[in-house]
This record gives C-alpha cells, structure tokens and sequence, in this order.
C-alpha cells in the first residue's frame, strides 16, 4: 500500500477543502496520485476550492506594463521568501526594471527574458545575485504575455496580482472598456477568452465529473449525460471571459456589453498572474 504523509494530506486539503480523513482516503485510494485524488474527491460531492494555481504558497511582487503603443503587454512574477522582502522598495524597484527590460525588448517567454541583459549581467544570474545579496531564495516564478491591436494593464493594490487585457481594435473610445476587463479578469479568473479557448480534454472531464456527481446523488442513467452538459456550460459561463456577467452590470454578459459599442469589438487574448493566497 502506498504510504501517505501528512503533508500530502494536508496539501490536498487545503486545494479542495475537504475533510482530512477524507483526503487521506482519496490519496490512498489514488495511490498518492495529487491529480487523481483532487477528481476523485470531486466526484463523490465533496467541496473544491476554485483555485487552479498549482504553485506552493509563496512571497513574491507582480507587475504588469504595456508598451508605449500598448500593443504589446507583460506581467512578471518574481518570488522570494517572506513578506517583508515582498515589501521592500529596493525589491519592487528590482522587479520593475525585469518588466521595464521585457518590454522594451518585446519578450516573447520566459526563457527569452531569462537572457535579457540587465545592466551587464543576464536576468537570471542577476536572480542569483539577488539570493546571495537578500540571504532569500528569489525566483523568476512567471512570465506571461499578451499582444493585440490594444492592450491594458491593471496591477492590483500590494503587487500581489496583476493582469494584461488586449483587444481586437485600437481606439480611444473604448479605452474604458479595456481598463474595465483588464479588471474583470482580475476579480473573476476566467480561464480562457471562450469555449474554443479551453482543451478539449479540459471539457470532457468536467462532463465526465458532472455525470459522476449525478450519478453519486442517485439520478437516472438515461438523463445522466443531460445533466452533465447542463453543468458544463455552466462551468463554461463561469470560466470564459466573453461569457462571464459583466461585474459592472450583471444584467449582460461581457459579450454583450463590448457588442453594444461594436459588434465586432471583442477580446483578443489575456493573461493573469496573481500570488497564492495565504
């Protein structure tokens, strides 16, 4: 038998929110598979937090910028230890020179930023520097971007979160709106722009969890399926941008709200990086 800990125990916990023997006996039953227990536990019924950071809690700053034009937008992750380096300003005036660097240079991923140069040195030896000078382990965590005919930045208050939004025309006129979205993704954590944006293989098993979930409360075999789809798009609403209510104005949809401007205004792409809750 697999042996469990209980670190893992107390792990799967705190990402589902479930009881701990619970937990326990979703890891044995797994044979310590995390993922497989997380479903698992899904499927009898029991609560899951909506969190899809798979990162271990950590301090850290996010920032995000746009370029001059904003057709080009950035969010850098870099992690350290405790809080009190996070809120140092010598730290936060570091990470803003990492950002300042993507954008000028236009960075195109992670590895690429890694070898920007950074007064002499490379980014990522300047994070070795930074280890040995702070006496914390400090990370390059993550680098995300977006580009499109428009891009806005948001950076939520205390460097914790962060988001990049761009849209598919340039124009003063919705500059608003794209502030407002930029934001949107920042409150509601929308894992894609629409359906199509989300893996085939993402879809499937939220039906397949759906039906066991029916299943488990004791509902037919022959409407089972029915109710899956019925939670799916549900699951699809809550999680796609476009398809989201509006924070603003609940009463329409995202979609809607960009339509009623242009119809053929909408959402190129979007990226979100925020530190794990404490």
């Amino acid at each position: 038998m697999t042996k469990i800990t209980a670190a893992e125990v107390n792990k799967l916990r705190k990402h589902t929110g479930a009881g701990m023997m619970d937990c326990k006996k979703a890891l044995v039953e797994c044979e310590g598979d995390f993922d497989k227990a997380v479903d698992h536990l899904r499927k009898k019924g029991q609560k899951v937090a909506s969190k899809r950071a798979d990162r271990d809690a950590t301090e850290g700053v996010v920032i995000a910028k746009t370029n001059a034009d904003q057709s080009y937008g950035a969010v850098v992750m870099v992690n350290c230890e405790t809080d009190f380096v996070a809120k140092n300003q010598d730290f936060i005036n570091y990470v803003d020179s990492i950002i300042d660097l993507a954008i000028a240079n236009q960075a195109k991923n992670i590895d690429e930023l890694k070898e920007l140069d950074l007064n002499g040195r490379t980014v990522i030896e300047t994070i070795t520097d930074q280890t040995g000078v702070i006496g914390e382990k400090i990370e390059l965590g993550q680098f995300e971007v977006t580009e499109a005919a428009k891009v806005y930045a948001y950076n939520h208050q205390g460097n914790r979160l962060a988001t990049v939004l761009g849209l598919n025309k340039a124009d003063e006129a919705i500059d608003q709106m794209g502030k407002e979205l930029a934001m949107q993704v920042a409150a509601m954590s929308p894992i894609a722009v629409d359906q199509n944006g989300i893996d085939a293989e993402v879809l499937e098993k939220e039906k397949q969890i759906g039906m066991e979930q029916a299943r488990q409360e004791g509902k037919p075999e022959a409407i089972l399926e029915k109710i899956a789809m019925g939670k799916l798009n549900k699951f699809v609403k809550e999680n796609t941008l476009l398809n989201q209510d509006f924070v603003r104005d609940t009463k329409k949809t995202v979609k809607q709200y960009l339509s009623e401007t242009d119809k053929d205004l909408t959402v190129s792409g979007f990226s979100r990086v925020m530190l794990a809750s404490k």
